[in-house]
């Protein structure tokens, strides 16, 4: 049966995540299509991989001609089926005159997609991330009158307009996969306990094999932060605890990966604290020369004030990269702290000075943290084992084989999954 994958942007270099998902299914015999309501950005870095994957995806806003008739052909199909979903649309939002403007957006490109899956003999929809494109998602699918589902990521999906509409989605799909343990609870007290049985646990995963590894060197110690450059993330109060790192006797550089708004301020900021020579903002990049980064690095920090569960973190680990996170949202979950990282309270940055001065002074914990983060994320997040809760929930709707998936791929698995064990096993602490 063929299942559809949506986000609003597809392929995505921050969402590589999702493309591996979608890779790790096929392989275990589900048969999905992948569609985006927008194009990457002429400025995206797209691996060879997110190309490939751009070139097989249907995008909605490709002309607005064919958008504006493919509403009118679906009015003239079944008038009363699109007025109802016309309405539904104009309910499905937050009060104000903006709102219903782009809930007349969000109806049009519905009816694209609806002409998308039908001519793809879609049997379900499956969104990434609960924001507008979920919207579209939504009203696609029950006016087709097929399945949909959810995977919620992270904080933005709780707070604002997307957060006020979250319930009605959830009380819409058939299932909703969670990233997190928080980020599950956070949807339990949005919605009725009688939703709760739609909500599990399906966590972000990677390939732990083939990845660039870190290897000790002399000489000046290497931080490396990723992500975009945008309030929620902190950078500032990261550059006041990285002062304080220096100024501690320690002999270190930071390089931050992403872009973002507050690029420009972030770099007066950095004149103005006297760094410039020792912080180095190495812009958007590649999926591979963001893993080199990474395992290039001798700690990996984030400084964020809100997060969902960062994939980032998991590929630090499968660097061998140890950890300095703020303890908010599902980090703790992967970063426990003295086991597998350092954890400091948000927004406390003399506590972040103190961990990332720990981290760069003792280089058996250092040592030690990223062999056991490398574990848990081989154990929890290894691809082939993270999909599995989903891929039973798939196969609990009757959307996919499991005998077949057996078939065609479950030698392989059985063997790929023993060989991790074993890695696992016999690599010492």
């Amino acid at each position: 049966m063929k299942i559809a994958y949506l986000t609003s942007e597809y392929p995505a270099p921050s969402h590589t995540f999702i493309r591996r998902e979608v890779a790790a299914l096929r392989s275990m015999g589900v048969d999905i299509d992948t569609f985006s309501i927008r194009r990457p950005t002429p400025s995206a870095r797209l691996s060879g991989e997110d190309e490939a994957a751009a070139a097989e995806t249907a995008y909605v806003l490709e002309s607005v001609p064919r958008i504006l008739g493919s509403a009118l052909i679906e009015f003239v199909r079944a008038p009363v089926r699109t007025l109802v979903t016309f309405v539904a649309a104009l309910r499905h939002r937050v009060p104000g005159l903006r709102a219903a403007i782009w809930a007349c957006f969000h109806f049009l490109e519905a009816m694209q997609l609806v002409r998308l899956l039908r001519a793809r003999k879609v049997v379900h929809l499956h969104n990434h991330f609960a924001n507008s494109s979920a919207i579209v998602g939504m009203l696609a699918a029950r006016h087709l009158g097929i399945g949909f589902s959810l995977t919620i990521h992270g904080i933005s999906e709780f707070d604002g307009p997307a957060g006020a509409l979250l319930p009605e989605k959830i009380r819409a799909c058939r299932f909703a996969a969670c990233v997190s343990a928080f980020g599950r609870a956070q949807v339990m007290r949005m919605v009725e306990p009688a939703e709760w049985s739609k909500l599990f646990i399906s966590r972000c995963g990677l390939s732990t094999r083939g990845r660039p590894k870190h290897v000790e060197v002399e000489g000046r110690l290497r931080f490396c932060s990723v992500g975009r450059l945008s309030p929620e993330k902190g950078h500032v109060g990261l550059f006041e605890a990285f002062r304080a790192v220096l100024a501690a006797g320690i002999d270190a550089d930071l390089h931050l990966v992403g872009d973002g708004p507050m690029r420009c301020e972030l770099e007066t900021w950095r004149s103005a604290l006297g760094l410039d020579e020792r912080i180095h903002f190495l812009g958007q990049l590649t999926e591979e020369e963001v893993a080199k980064t990474i395992a290039d690095a001798d700690v990996f920090v984030l400084s964020s004030f809100m997060e969902g569960l960062p994939v980032v973190i998991m590929e630090a680990f499968a660097a061998g990269v140890p950890v300095v996170a703020p303890g908010v949202a599902g980090i703790p979950e992967l970063v426990v702290h003295r086991e597998t990282g350092l954890l400091f309270p948000p927004s406390d940055w003399e506590a972040l000075a103190n961990a990332m001065v720990t981290m760069a002074s003792d280089p058996g914990l250092r040592a030690r943290l990223a062999e056991r983060g490398r574990r848990r994320v081989a154990e929890q997040h290894e691809i082939t084992r993270a999909v599995r809760p989903l891929l039973d929930q798939l196969a609990s709707m009757g959307l996919v084989s499991l005998e077949r998936e057996g078939e065609r791929t479950g030698k392989k698995r059985r063997i790929d999954v023993l060989e991790l064990d074993a890695e696992i096993a016999t690599s010492p602490l």
